[in-house]
């Protein structure tokens, strides 16, 4: 299970930890029961970042906190959320769409995705009251437990891919044993902050309907976005939270 971590940690994020670990089918199923760990360390990393710099300024402290996430990751779903974008809004047939989505070279509607997530990401966190660092560190994991649960029940579009490795692992027993776990971590900091724990699911089920209409089945590429999305659909529910508690 040790190696299943090192590996979460080295797949999603950028965090420096020099241990070789083997990307075997077997190390690949035991990592997704950590993933929303990594989520919160990912959340974590930028909420310090925010602690830190919010004596400055709030504003600056949002960006900060955003840009955390981003270089902690490497830009590794906003890639995602770019090629999907492209794709899905290219009005084309589900071949050409995932032709577009394989397509290294970014098109308006990526590029327009990528700088609304990062704005919307920004105006979210500098908007919101409260515990800050807590909420970004329960966004990213939530974001993180919605692909793995996708990577684990749904259908993967293109077969040879990325998303289709990991779906491949059989990642389902370890994902739900993880999502347990931290559902019950959610609970003992807050028991509130299952509500934007549920949002995200709700909402990673509207986005499994949109893939399957467009290209039947998840790609890495829609992986990626589904996370950046959810991050920010989460960040909105512990804003809506706030007002109810």
């Amino acid at each position: 299970m040790i190696k299943g971590l090192i590996l979460a940690i080295q797949f999603l994020s950028r965090i420096p930890i020099n241990i070789a670990v083997d990307f075997n089918e077997e190390n690949l199923r035991k990592s997704t029961f950590f993933y929303p760990i990594t989520g919160m360390i990912i959340g974590g990393i930028a909420g310090l970042f925010y602690y830190v710099f919010s004596y400055i300024n709030k504003d600056i402290a949002s960006f900060i906190a955003v840009l955390s996430i981003i270089i902690t990751t490497g830009g590794l779903h906003l890639d995602g959320i770019g090629d999907t974008f492209d794709g899905f809004y290219s009005a084309r047939d589900r071949e050409r769409i995932l032709e577009i989505m394989k397509d290294s070279r970014a098109g308006t509607y990526g590029v327009v995705a990528i700088i609304l997530d990062i704005l919307f990401k920004y105006i979210l966190i500098s908007n919101i009251e409260g515990n800050i660092p807590l909420y970004l560190a329960f966004s990213c994991a939530n974001a993180r437990f919605m692909a793995v649960l996708l990577m684990s029940f749904a259908k993967i579009a293109r077969p040879g891919g990325l998303g289709d490795m990991l779906a491949s692992s059989n990642p389902r027993k370890y994902a739900i044993a993880g999502g347990i776990l931290y559902g019950i971590i959610v609970f003992l900091v807050n028991p509130m902050f299952l509500i934007p724990l549920g949002v995200s699911m709700v909402w990673a089920f509207l986005v499994t309907l949109k893939t399957y209409k467009t290209i039947g089945g998840f790609t890495g590429d829609v992986y990626g976005a589904t996370i950046e999305t959810t991050e920010i659909v989460s960040l909105i529910a512990f804003a809506g939270v706030l007002k109810w508690i």
